[in-house]
Parts: structure tokens; C-alpha cells; sequence
């Protein structure tokens, strides 16, 4: 017969087993065995509370299981073996309390009493408190040990596998990573182990972004963070490491978003060991938004935490963070370039030697800590740091050595080629270093690694490319400062033509315009003006049928300041129903600009356009079309309503692609649909006024569906409705119909887009540009749409609020001189002129009619 203690035994045997897919019961299971035990069965009462604390475990209570382990040594008094099963579950625990020594003690006390398969398990979670200390290859020999003996236990042969595919990760074996969790989903889910396919699958974000792919660290996180709601503190850990891929993609406030979420649920678990992590990821976040001195202070919050909790291996990631925010507010020195810099250093001239001296050498120490400490990637692009420094502060001799030792060692492709890039420049062979940085520029088009389809299709998103991209705005940047250097010296300026257009290429996921690399301008396009800045230098390249040319048009910053206060004017202008009124009673234009915002356009005319060495003269016939290719901010600019170009036709796009193209001419009597959105007391007699314009047109209905039809079918696509531009999430912008928005993250699924596409909408043009090349908003949606699908387009939309009965002035001539064969920018030039109504700009490839004349 079966005594009781026995079946006590088998019952809180099971409890643990069932821990792993059912949490919550085998806790209520547990203490019913405890309940029955009473204090007579001492090995089923330690066995039950075992199975105790990794319920709590799993359902995210660290430090309850750690109570609950530490019961279970006392009640398994006098049976080794459950005594050393309840030591071997607390190494995990007591690692992730933010003891991970403690850990290893426990384990080669457990150690003595364990065979078998316990051994494995307790290899198993070694291997966490092995990966807390950064002793990586340790923890892979000991899963790699652990796995091949745990065939008939798929929850520790899961776990051997999510605990080796980390420990890859941080040696930055990254298809072996991808490999082990991709194996461990499969033998999880096969077991009925969801939670844990859940965690391996939440980690592929932190792969991807380890290794640089930040698109599909983006796709992966949006697959995964649903899967783990329900585990908090899994999810926080999740978020933490996502939080990696956005400081990388340069986004530091929604980094700081989302680890204010994890971190809050880190401590309510006890998840002390994740907490220095977090925080580092906070301080590098402040970095990136330009607080120094909060980012130095978070940093050594995470060092002292990381040097209690014994981590050592952890402690030169947070003095480099250290370092960079002691960087970040060293003065640089006078010399502006890095050959300004090296003269000055050869004649002994540098002001910041001793000061930087000491800084250089720091930085040097800690990368070569990094590199013993098993982080190889980021001690290369720390000595890349530290021999930039070098050479921006004069100390070219410290610089070559160090710029040596990433060449020949990096992984990275744009750290190993940046440093080859400055190894170049300082040898003053700027056709070899730009040669050199083209190639790592290169590597954003192949992050590493394969993505699945869906993820490939994610990563067509306008704004996941951006992510991608903003890991290699340092080495393009450099790019284009060896490019201006370059024109200084030689004139030439298509260099930096050909450079700015490669960067925005990439931005955009395409090839390099190869009519700019050989040299060859398009004839009879008119003016093309493309803005590109160094810091806050602003520059325009013009080209033309006289050649390219290359002016300095002064402060960046000054220009942005200019624009929001142009658009501040205009968004007053239409906002006030007294101005508007007043003007009409003064006999004015009911589109005329105020006195002070007429001066801002002068100003910001002469320091762009018309001033010393004027742009406008440049292969421009007078009256001709003007291409204009802003940078950043001033991608919102009202271009057309500047003195210098009122009347002319303009198009502004986010690169000379549409300007470098064949021009396609008209193809035919084009389709015209038009549709009126609610709300708006004008809108259905402007759809009416466009549907009889032209030829071949008509109204659709006001609703997603009908509109997302018309694209399909639509040369001309005619919206009037409320537009509402999103500045926190560009994609989220929208334009109300009849059963809802109409968002741009909508129009990523879209076959097709019409040539032209005219949003009669308020802020319709608004976009933000996280980096050149890319204009992320509503206009931005249907132009990278258009792209993705090998089409030229056009859009005619309001950079300010657009009020409805002006909107319909202006609408009605415009469809009139469309429909007699004016381009869209020449329409809208000469619409705005003769209603005075502002605001509108045409957006991509806007200086080909669609009909004949």
C-alpha cells in the first residue's frame, strides 16, 4: 500500500511540474499539500514549497519565491536531495534579486547532492547568474553541457536554450542566437510551454537590436508585447530590452516612455539584478536628448548598483557612460575640421591638450576594459569615440593607433568603417575615406541576418527605415563633412550633391541616383536647390543646365526659428476670424499675410534665396520651376510663399529623385475622383467644383473603404476634409471621412497611388524629418507609397490650418489650370497668386502636367 507521505510526495511533485504551465494552480495545489502535511511530511512539505515559489516565479513575485525557497531548505532537512533541488531553483532567484555570487554559491553547494538529470538543470540555471556577471562563454558551455542530457524534460531543455541564445547574444553570435530561441519556441509551445515560447520570442527585438537591425527589432517588439501582457515583470524585462533599440535608432523619448513603464514593475517584482540595466538605458537615453549631467548622474547610480550586486564585468558599460556625458560637455576647440585640427596639433598650438589628454586616456582605458570584459562591440566603437575625440582636440598622435586597432578589429561593419573612413582623412585622401564610408553606409541596406516575410513587409514602413537608418547618421554625417571639405578645396561641389542624395537614398531604401555618381545633369528641368547642414552650417547645392554650385547660407537654427514663426502667422491669419475680417474691410486680399510675417518671408528669403551670390540665378531660366529639397525642420516651411519664388511653380520633396528622373509627360485623359469629408460647410461644393473641372471625373463616396478604392483606380485624387497632423506619431495623422480616419499608417498597404494626390485638408503637409531623406506625415505616407511602388507622385496639400472657404477659392482655379494641361506646381503657383490664398505646397514630382496643354 501507498502511505500517505507518499502521495502527499507524488501530489507536490506534480505541483511543481504543473508550475510551469499552470501557475496559479500549482500554487493552490502546493498548499493544499501544506495544509495535509501539517508539519509531519517534511519532504513533501519541502517538495510543495518548491512548487510554491516557482509559481510565484512565473507569475513575476521574485522575491516571495525567494522566501518561499528558503522554507523549502529548512523543511527538507534530512533529505539532501530536495534540499539541494530547492538550493539549485534559488540560483536563479537569488541572481535575479540582484545577487548573482550568492547564486553560484548556491549552486556548488546544491552541486554535492545532485545527479543525473539534476545536474543538467542546475548547468541550466547556473547559466543565469554565469550571464549577470558577463561570463558569457561560461554560461554556454554549461547549456551546451546541460541541453544534450534534458531531452525528456522539455521546460529545463527550454530553458537551456533561452538562456544560451542570451549568452550569444551578448558575444555577438548572433545567428547562433536567432537559432537557440527559434528552438526553444518550438520545444516550448510543443510542451504547452507558452510562457516560455512567449520569452524566447521576446527577445528576438533585443537580437535584432544587438545586431543593428532595428527595423526588425521594431517588427519583432510589436509581435511580442501582446504575447506577454498578463506577466508584468517578463513584459518589463521585454520593454527594457527594447528600450536598446530605440536609444539606438536615436529616439531617447520614447525609450525613456517606455522604461518608465518596466522600471516601475522591475521593483514591485524584486527584479533587482534588470534595474542597473534599465537605468543605464535611461542615462544613455538623457545622453542622446543632450542632458549630460543627468546622464552622468543616472550612470553612476547604475555603476554603484552593478558594484553591490557584484557584477564586475557590467561596471565599464556604465563608466562609459560616464565618459561620453563628461565628453559631451567638453569645449571643443577652435578648430572646426579634423585637418584644422592636426595643423594645430603639429604646431603645439592646442589650448585643450592637458584637459583632453586626460579625457582621451580614460576613454581609452575604458574601452580596453570593455573589451576584457567581453563586450567587443561596444569597446570598438568606444576607441571610435575616443580617437574622434583624440582628433577633434588635436591629439592626432592618440588618434592613429586606435583607429588602427576598430579597423582591423570591429564587427560592426559602420564602426570598422568609420574608423577606416578618419584613418583616410587624416592621411588628406578625401576620395579614399568617402570611398570608405560609402561602404559602411552600405551595410544599413544589409542590417545582418534574414527576417521573416511579415517582417519584411514592416520594414517597408517609411518610419521603421528611419529607425534603421539613424544607427549610420554619424558616419553619413561624416560622409558629408569630407564632401564639403572636398568643395572647399576643389569647388566640386557634386560631391556633395552625389553624398546627400546617397544618405537620402538609403533613408528611403533605394540605390544612389547613378545620374548624380557619373555625372550627369537632367536638361530642362529647372532648379534644383538642395539644403544640406554640417551642425548648425546651413548649405545649398544648386543644379541646373549651368552646372552644380555649392553656397554657405549661415545658421541652421536661425532658418528653423524663422519658419515656425512664418507658420505661426499663418496659422493665426487663418485661426482669427477678426483679421480676416479687418482685411477684407480694409480693401485688402482676403489671403494677404500680416506686416511682420511679409518680413519674416523677406528675411528668411535674402539668407536662403536672394541674397549674396543669389541661388536663384543659378540655370534658372526667370519664372522656371524650382525643385526644392529641404532639411529637417524646414521640410514645414511655406516655400512658395518666399519673395523669390512667389509665382514660380515649386515642388518640395524629401529628395532629388523625382527632380533626377525621366520626365513621364501626360498619358492620356486622366481620372479625377473627389471626395467630401464631414464636418465642413464648403467641402461637398469643393468635390462638386473639381468633379466638373475635368473630363473624366466624379464623386466617391466619403468612407475608408471608398477612399482606399480610389487609389487603386485614380490619376487624380481630390480630398476636402479635416486633416490633423500627429507630431508625437507622424503615422498616426489623419483626415476624418465619413466612418472614421483615414491615418497614413493606413496607406503602407496601398497597391497603388495617383500621380497627384490634393489633401484640401489643415496641416496635411505637415511632416516631421528625423533624419534627410525621409518626411514622415500624410504627404510623406502617399509620396513613400507611391516610391515603394516604382511610381512618380504628387501631393498639393496645407502646411498650416486651411480655412474651408478659402480652401474652395483656391481649389476651383486650381482644377481650372490643371485641367488646361499646368503642371500641379504651376497650377497652384498661379491659383495662389491671383486668390492670395497661402499655405498650400506641392510635395514630390510636381513640374509635370498631367494633360497636354
Amino acid at each position: 500500500m501507498t502511505s500517505s507521505g507518499d502521495l502527499l510526495l507524488d501530489r507536490a511533485e506534480a505541483a511543481v511540474r504543473l508550475s510551469a504551465t499552470d501557475p496559479r494552480l500549482a500554487l493552490g495545489e502546493a498548499r493544499a499539500v501544506l495544509d495535509l502535511a501539517a508539519g509531519a511530511y517534511g519532504e513533501a512539505a519541502s517538495v510543495a514549497l518548491r512548487a510554491a515559489a516557482l509559481a510565484a516565479r512565473e507569475l513575476g513575485d521574485l522575491e516571495l519565491a525567494g522566501e518561499r525557497l528558503e522554507e523549502a531548505i529548512a523543511a527538507g532537512r534530512g533529505f539532501p536531495r530536495r534540499v539541494a533541488q530547492a538550493r539549485m531553483s534559488l540560483v536563479t532567484v537569488r541572481a535575479q534579486l540582484g545577487d548573482p555570487e550568492g547564486g553560484l554559491r548556491l549552486a556548488d553547494l546544491a552541486e554535492r547532492d545532485l545527479a543525473g538529470a539534476d545536474l543538467a538543470r542546475l548547468g541550466v540555471q547556473r547559466s543565469v547568474a554565469l550571464i549577470l556577471l558577463g561570463r558569457h562563454e561560461e554560461a554556454v558551455r554549461h547549456c551546451d553541457r546541460a541541453i544534450g542530457l534534458l531531452d525528456d524534460d522539455p521546460r529545463f531543455r527550454a530553458g537551456g536554450l533561452l538562456n544560451r541564445g542570451l549568452a550569444h547574444t551578448y558575444l555577438d553570435q548572433y545567428g547562433e542566437a536567432e537559432a537557440d530561441l527559434a528552438e526553444c519556441a518550438r520545444v516550448a509551445r510543443s510542451a504547452g510551454l507558452d510562457h516560455v515560447a512567449m520569452l524566447a520570442e521576446g527577445n528576438l527585438p533585443f537580437v535584432a537590436a544587438r545586431r543593428g537591425d532595428i527595423a526588425a527589432a521594431f517588427a519583432r517588439y510589436r509581435a511580442a508585447e501582446a504575447t506577454l501582457f498578463g506577466f508584468p515583470e517578463r513584459l518589463a524585462v521585454m520593454r527594457t530590452d527594447f528600450a536598446e533599440a530605440l536609444v539606438a535608432a536615436r529616439l531617447p523619448g520614447e525609450a525613456r516612455t517606455l522604461l518608465e513603464q518596466a522600471v516601475p514593475e522591475l521593483v514591485a517584482a524584486g527584479a533587482q539584478a534588470a534595474l542597473p540595466g534599465a537605468r543605464l538605458l535611461l542615462a544613455q537615453a538623457a545622453l542622446l536628448a543632450g542632458d549630460a549631467p543627468l546622464a552622468e548622474t543616472t550612470a553612476r547610480t547604475a555603476l554603484a548598483e552593478l558594484d553591490a550586486q557584484g557584477r564586475t564585468a557590467w561596471l565599464p558599460l556604465a563608466r562609459e557612460v560616464v565618459l561620453r556625458a563628461r565628453l559631451a560637455e567638453t569645449p571643443a576647440p577652435q578648430a572646426a575640421h579634423a585637418r584644422d585640427a592636426a595643423a594645430e596639433a603639429q604646431a603645439g598650438g592646442s589650448r585643450n591638450a592637458a584637459g583632453a589628454e586626460s579625457l582621451v586616456t580614460d576613454l581609452v582605458a575604458c574601452a580596453g576594459d570593455l573589451a576584457a570584459c567581453g563586450w567587443p562591440g561596444a569597446s570598438a566603437a568606444l576607441r571610435l569615440t575616443a580617437a574622434a575625440a583624440a582628433v577633434r582636440l588635436g591629439a592626432i598622435t592618440t588618434a592613429r593607433p586606435q583607429l588602427d586597432l576598430v579597423a582591423a578589429t570591429a564587427t560592426r561593419p559602420l564602426v570598422r568603417w568609420h574608423a577606416v573612413a578618419m584613418r583616410h582623412r587624416l592621411d588628406g585622401d578625401l576620395d579614399r575615406a568617402l570611398a570608405a564610408t560609402a561602404r559602411g553606409i552600405e551595410a544599413v541596406h544589409a542590417p545582418g541576418g534574414d527576417v521573416g516575410p511579415r517582417e519584411r513587409d514592416l520594414a517597408r514602413d517609411a518610419e521603421l527605415r528611419v529607425h534603421a537608418a539613424r544607427p549610420a547618421e554619424d558616419l553619413a554625417a561624416f560622409g558629408l563633412e569630407i564632401a564639403l571639405d572636398r568643395a572647399r578645396r576643389t569647388g566640386d561641389a557634386r560631391t556633395v550633391l552625389e553624398w546627400a542624395e546617397r544618405w537620402r537614398a538609403v533613408v528611403r531604401g533605394a540605390a544612389a541616383p547613378t545620374s548624380v555618381l557619373h555625372g550627369l545633369l537632367p536638361a530642362g528641368s529647372g532648379l534644383l536647390v538642395e539644403l544640406v547642414r554640417r551642425g548648425d552650417d546651413l548649405f545649398a547645392v544648386t543644379a541646373g543646365s549651368e552646372g552644380c554650385a555649392l553656397r554657405a547660407l549661415g545658421s541652421y537654427q536661425a532658418a528653423v526659428e524663422a519658419t515656425v514663426r512664418i507658420r505661426y502667422g499663418l496659422r493665426r491669419r487663418a485661426l482669427l476670424d477678426t483679421l480676416r475680417d479687418a482685411a477684407r474691410d480694409a480693401g485688402d486680399l482676403p489671403g494677404v499675410v500680416d506686416e511682420g510675417t511679409a518680413r519674416e518671408l523677406s528675411a528668411l528669403d535674402r539668407a536662403l534665396l536672394s541674397g549674396p551670390g543669389t541661388l536663384m540665378s543659378a540655370g534658372s531660366r526667370p519664372g522656371g520651376p524650382v525643385t526644392v529639397v529641404p532639411t529637417g525642420a524646414l521640410c514645414t516651411l511655406p516655400w512658395p510663399l518666399l519673395p523669390s519664388l512667389r509665382g514660380r511653380p515649386v515642388s518640395v520633396a524629401a529628395d532629388a529623385a523625382a527632380w533626377l528622373a525621366p520626365r513621364p509627360g501626360p498619358a492620356g485623359v486622366p481620372l479625377v475622383l473627389s471626395l467630401a469629408g464631414p464636418g465642413l460647410d464648403h467641402a461637398a461644393a469643393e468635390a462638386d467644383v473639381v468633379a466638373a473641372a475635368h473630363a473624366r471625373a466624379r464623386r466617391v463616396g466619403a468612407t475608408r473603404a471608398e477612399a482606399l478604392r480610389a487609389l487603386e483606380r485614380a490619376d487624380v485624387l481630390h480630398v476636402a476634409a479635416h486633416g490633423m497632423f500627429s507630431p508625437r506619431g507622424p503615422m498616426l495623422s489623419q483626415i476624418t471621412l465619413d466612418d472614421g480616419p483615414l491615418m497614413a499608417y493606413d496607406l503602407l498597404t496601398a497597391r497603388r497611388i495617383p500621380r497627384l494626390v490634393v489633401l484640401s485638408a489643415c496641416d496635411a503637409g505637415m511632416a516631421h524629418a528625423p533624419v534627410d531623406g525621409a518626411a514622415l506625415g500624410l504627404a510623406g505616407a502617399f509620396l513613400d507609397s507611391a516610391a515603394r511602388n516604382g511610381d512618380a507622385a504628387c501631393v498639393v496639400a496645407g502646411v498650416v490650418p486651411v480655412r474651408d472657404d478659402e480652401a474652395l477659392t483656391l481649389m476651383t482655379l486650381f482644377h481650372t489650370l490643371l485641367a488646361e494641361g499646368r503642371s500641379p506646381a504651376e497650377a497652384l503657383a498661379q491659383a495662389s497668386e491671383k486668390t492670395a490664398v497661402p499655405g498650400f505646397v506641392c510635395f514630390g514630382a510636381g513640374d509635370e502636367p498631367l494633360v497636354a496643354r
